[in-house]
């Protein structure tokens, strides 16, 4: 496993599988975000297979799939209410942390500078920066 920390509380990695789970607890985090939609995976790594496990090792599960073409607020809202209700760190995954990055980027708008999200994200090279304006828009609209 390959964990991305995007910032002091938040990190990103690929598809994650049950023996990766005892060091996300072991690292200290308090969430799990699922990113990836079931039907990318085998069952072995689907979302409801996982949730007991992570549930089990003292961590909060949410499952958010998010479908690249297809992302809409409310996968943003869903994304924004997990991380502000943890106290605590959170770990997102998907195929690749790209996803999580997006979602997490938007999620975060206007809390942060936009560059400063995006940057988050370059060393990893996940493509955050083509949402800049939509970064921007929703900074603007206060969420």
């Amino acid at each position: 496993m390959d964990i991305r920390p995007l910032s002091e509380t938040y990190a990103v990695s690929p598809q994650i599988s049950p023996d990766d789970i005892p060091a996300l607890a072991a690292a200290g985090f308090a969430m799990v975000i699922c990113n990836r939609p079931d039907a990318e995976v085998p069952a072995d790594l689907a979302a409801e297979t996982l949730r007991p496990l992570v549930e089990a090792a003292g961590m909060g599960f949410v499952v958010n799939p998010v479908i690249g073409s297809a992302l809409t607020m409310e996968m943003v809202e869903v994304q924004r209410a997990a991380i502000d209700g943890t106290e605590g760190k959170v770990f997102a995954y998907c195929a690749s942390g790209n996803r999580s990055s997006i979602v997490w980027a938007l999620a975060l708008a206007g809390r942060q500078p936009t560059d400063a999200l995006i940057g988050a994200c370059t060393p990893y090279g996940y493509q955050t920066a083509q949402f800049r304006d939509l970064i921007d828009r929703l900074a603007g609209q206060g969420t």
